[in-house]
């Protein structure tokens, strides 16, 4: 099993906030409010620590998770030295993912791999569903608004992983 040893600190931070970084691509895919935002924000936040504590994507991902929800805890910003600006940010959010994915390729077993991408897609899908897009006071939007669903397409396409449609429960 791949372990922090086999990273520098460098790699192990990016890796550990890349599902935040996810969450952050479906915000900015179709921008709301401040308050979506913050669902969003949350809901990939969520994936993190459940994934931190029940161990459901693997070691690997559970000792990254670990370390990250660790420090939330103590306060710490888990996006540390990541910080996106202005017009280009779509595609600096992209290409901090590609660089995370070369790099698990590069260095993470088979089913580390498999693991990690998993527990991506499910903070981007847990980011893409916890506001609703669009309609009136909550009333009439959507679960997921088709330019998240182009940016869960874009995000497997960055990771190999399959277009999926996330279940709207």
């Amino acid at each position: 099993m791949s372990s922090k040893s086999d990273f520098t600190d460098e790699e192990w931070t990016r890796l550990g906030r890349a599902p935040l970084v996810a969450g952050m691509a479906i915000s900015l895919a179709d921008p709301g409010g401040p308050i979506e935002t913050l669902k969003e924000s949350s809901a990939a936040l969520r994936t993190l620590v459940e994934a931190a504590n029940d161990g459901s994507f693997g070691e690997f991902v559970q000792s990254l998770a670990s370390d990250v929800a660790a420090k939330a805890q103590r306060r710490e910003n888990p996006l540390a030295g990541f910080r996106p600006d202005g017009r280009n940010a779509r595609e600096q959010v992209l290409d901090e993912l590609r660089g995370v994915n070369a790099l698990l390729v590069e260095k993470a077993t088979p089913e580390e791999l498999d693991d990690y991408r998993e527990w991506l897609k499910t903070a981007a899908q847990s980011a893409a569903k916890a506001a609703k897009e669009g309609g009136f006071l909550g009333i009439g939007g959507e679960l997921v608004s088709e330019r998240e669903q182009q940016m869960l397409e874009t995000l497997g396409e960055v990771f190999g992983v399959p277009r999926t449609t996330p279940p709207t429960t």
